[in-house]
């Protein structure tokens, strides 16, 4: 049987080669374009990282050719494998869940499988406190098929501060996760893990709480976190706000007074910047709303304020999803 040596299932820490500014500048725009869900163009901007040994490119480069035909390919297996040589516990699973030891005879060296490798890597790092590694023992046990540990390992990494697990867990609880007497116990369970997330600035985490106070029908305060974070870069809820000033009628959670040209504005900087079908749709319906010159005053706005606003916009993927 064909073996691979993982290089890292000794602890070593995951850390990218000090790249040259200009692959470094075309990794940024590859992870930028990746977030709002344009894969295939972030391929050729990603590769020149993970060929110069940059870790975080070669997994994601395994992530788009994994998603884009839906399975294990051999190019995603490709990048996988070189991540996995490094000590990427993500990797690793990817490998597991898609046969590359069974099915494609690629093992790691002293290992039954590539979660059993993952173990090994993360559950020392664990032990010792690292939020993170916490979070990747429940997505490895997860793996292992034991959702008890998976869950257990998630709570103790949100305990221990981790913004991912804690908005994880946020939505879990949302969604059924836990026994909670009435509905408004749990959407304030949910509501804390979500506060815990948002404080540390992790957007996800403000989107949560949107989502909290809407179904607690506390509209200001929903609009206030929708405000929040499309402004540190959500794609949802930018696209939300602008919807919102251009039409308040349209939805419950606009606690807005009518604002055509600053919705018009940041629909329109969408629509320019990304090509984005569904501004473009809502300005079509709404186009009446507007005269020529607030449509100037618009594109004008949106020039000076929203188009190459910082941070960038993303749908913020889990690193580990589906």
């Amino acid at each position: 049987m064909s073996r691979l040596l993982v290089i890292a299932l000794l602890g070593l820490p995951i850390s990218s080669w000090a790249l040259e500014p200009e692959v470094q500048t075309a990794k940024d725009e590859g992870m930028r374009i990746y977030g709002l869900g344009i894969a295939a163009e972030s391929i050729p901007l990603l590769e020149p990282a993970a060929e110069a040994g940059d870790v975080e490119a070669m997994y994601y480069l395994g992530e788009i050719h994994r998603l884009r035909h839906m399975g294990l390919t051999r190019d995603a297996m490709a990048w996988y494998l070189q991540a996995a040589e490094q000590g990427d516990v993500h990797a690793m699973l990817r490998l597991f869940q898609g046969g590359a030891c069974t099915a494609g005879d690629r093992c790691p060296e002293g290992y039954e499988d590539w979660h059993h490798a993952a173990l090994a890597v993360a559950q020392p790092k664990a032990d010792a406190g690292d939020p993170d590694a916490m979070l990747q023992m429940s997505d490895i046990y997860r793996m292992f098929d034991q959702p008890r540990r998976a869950g257990d390992w998630l709570e103790r990494a949100a305990e221990a501060g981790q913004p991912e697990a804690q908005t994880i867990l946020g939505n879990q609880i949302l969604d059924g996760r836990g026994w909670y007497l009435t509905n408004g116990r749990r959407l304030s369970a949910a509501e804390a893990w979500f506060s815990k997330a948002a404080e540390q600035g992790h957007v996800p985490g403000m989107e949560g709480l949107a989502r909290v106070y809407r179904n607690k029908e506390e509209f200001e305060q929903g609009w206030q976190w929708m405000i929040e974070s499309s402004l540190r870069g959500s794609y949802q809820n930018r696209l939300g706000v602008g919807w919102c000033y251009l039409d308040p009628s349209y939805d419950q959670r606009c606690h807005t007074g009518k604002d055509v040209v600053k919705g018009w504005a940041v629909l329109y900087s969408l629509s320019k910047e990304f090509k984005d079908v569904n501004a473009r749709d809502i300005m079509s319906w709404n186009q009446d709303e507007l005269t020529e010159s607030q449509r100037q005053e618009a594109e004008a706005l949106a020039e000076a304020e929203w188009i190459g606003r910082e941070p960038p916009l993303s749908n913020f993927p889990p690193r580990f999803g589906y």
